[in-house]
């Protein structure tokens, strides 16, 4: 089954194209790196997808839900962290998660028992007590990740997830991510090709608007140690 579907998906800025007629399917539970340079679209499409923006024209489909003719069904199979973590530093760990499960329309019954399964899963359970404002980066970026996953949605759309931590948290982080793998799927958009590589089973590239690369990581890397890198500068050169 696909879990993402876009069909023709365009969106304009006046007279600028930001995107332009893409097209791709994203297959259920694989983890899928989001490539391109600065300004190429990626952002865009992100918030598309996770249904912050509308397009101008064409279609996106979430688990078999149109994001715009059915968005709360499409929503609720999303989870989203942006690139900046959406905490709010006066709230502990413990009330900030519960804060969005109830958001989330997670029942009253169950979010004890889904604040223990997030947090057991992110690794954050002896940071419950402490205020989301002193923690490290690091944390807040597992922190990030355990409000995404509130409510077990089917679809995690994770933005540079790794900006900022130093070598020990990336791996950790990263290691999380790949933890996640059939359970959810995962789209990763991320500058650093390195972690595509080492957890991502397909990727996209995306440059000037356009879709020019749609392929498992085998086919793109050719085997190559240096595949990815060579790919990614070869199809988004000026």
């Amino acid at each position: 089954m696909a879990m993402i579907e876009v069909e023709n998906l365009t969106r304009k800025y006046r007279d600028r194209v930001a995107i332009d007629a893409l097209n791709f399917k994203i297959e259920e539970g694989d983890i899928v790196g989001f490539l391109g340079p600065n300004g190429a679209g990626k952002s865009t499409t992100m918030k598309i997808l996770t249904g912050f923006m509308p397009p101008t024209s064409g279609k996106a489909r979430v688990a078999g839900f149109d994001l715009f003719e059915h968005p709360l069904e499409a929503k609720r199979r999303i989870g989203y962290l942006p690139e900046t973590p959406p905490l709010y530093t006066e709230l502990t760990v413990h009330g900030y998660l519960k804060f969005v499960a109830e958001l989330k329309g997670v029942p009253g019954s169950k979010i004890k028992s889904e604040i223990e399964r997030v947090a057991t899963g992110t690794g954050i359970v002896p940071e419950l007590g402490r205020l989301t404002g002193v923690l490290s980066k690091g944390y807040r970026q597992r922190v990030g990740i355990a409000q995404a996953m509130l409510g077990d949605p089917a679809l995690l759309i994770l933005d540079e997830p790794t900006e900022g931590l130093d070598p020990r948290q990336r791996k950790e982080v990263l290691e999380l991510i790949k933890s996640l793998a059939g359970k959810h799927t995962v789209v990763l958009s991320t500058h650093i090709l390195s972690e595509v590589k080492a957890i991502c089973q397909k990727v996209l590239i995306i440059h000037r608007g356009k879709i020019v690369a749609d392929d498992t990581m085998a086919a793109i890397t050719g085997g190559k140690e240096t595949g990815l890198e060579d790919k990614f500068i070869q199809l988004t050169a000026e």
